[in-house]
């Protein structure tokens, strides 16, 4: 959903609240991450959001603020029953989405964008297509979570599901969702996303000829060989 400012701030009247500095320092990434999306084209103005967690405390962007206004002094936190507990802003309106993903799994991190490509591919297939190797590393073919009002708990019941054994799915007629132990790993899942889609929009495209896609064991073999895979400590 693009995000719309809601009326007034609703925690915090009374002036700044000192943060710890963990919280800070997430804030500050989380910012950047937000920053991030727009920068690189998988979000417009305020749509789209972003979250971290630091302990049993759930930062995460604030509804209807375009994020390069976003100051230190805005952090907006929750806890995981979705109670403000930190800043003076309110919370995005897809904060169910990120505390279902939050109680269900062992995420520490949740990017949610309207990417282009892949907000189109979520119009058109019940699962993204395995047209490159980099399925496997989210834990499979991205299924589709069929449309639900945004905002609502229904959507955040139709996206669990579709990331049973995931790690990122596609809304349908909406766009994508990640999570990620950082928000590094949660970005990196959603710009793989949206470029797997981008891809697959663009070979299904050619007139008279069907793209190859991998088979489960391909991805098997290919989610094997990716556990070792970077710089090993």
């Amino acid at each position: 959903m693009a995000e719309q400012r809601e009326g007034a701030p609703g925690v915090g009247e009374s002036g700044p609240q000192e943060v710890r500095p963990e919280v800070a320092r997430a804030w500050e990434e989380l910012v950047a991450t937000a920053r991030r999306t727009v920068s690189e084209g998988l979000v417009v103005g305020t749509s789209g959001n972003v979250s971290v967690r630091v302990g049993d405390t759930v930062l995460v962007t604030p509804t209807g603020v375009p994020y390069d206004r976003l100051a230190p002094e805005d952090v907006t936190g929750v806890d995981l029953s979705g109670r403000q507990i930190l800043g003076r802003l309110r919370p995005t309106s897809e904060l169910p989405m990120h505390l279902a993903v939050y109680r269900a799994t062992g995420a520490r991190a949740i990017v949610h964008t309207h990417a282009v490509h892949a907000t189109a591919v979520s119009t058109l297939v019940q699962e993204v297509p395995a047209i490159h190797y980099i399925t496997a590393d989210l834990g499979g073919p991205a299924r589709v979570a069929p449309y639900a009002t945004y905002g609502t708990e229904e959507l955040a019941d139709n996206m669990l599901r579709a990331l049973t054994d995931r790690t990122a799915c596609l809304l349908q007629n909406h766009g994508t969702i990640a999570y990620g132990t950082t928000l590094t790993q949660a970005y990196d899942r959603t710009a793989q996303l949206e470029w797997m889609c981008r891809v697959w929009l663009t070979a299904s495209s050619v007139p008279g000829l069907s793209p190859f896609l991998l088979s489960p064991e391909q991805l098997t073999e290919v989610a094997q060989k990716l556990r070792g895979y970077g710089q090993q400590d």
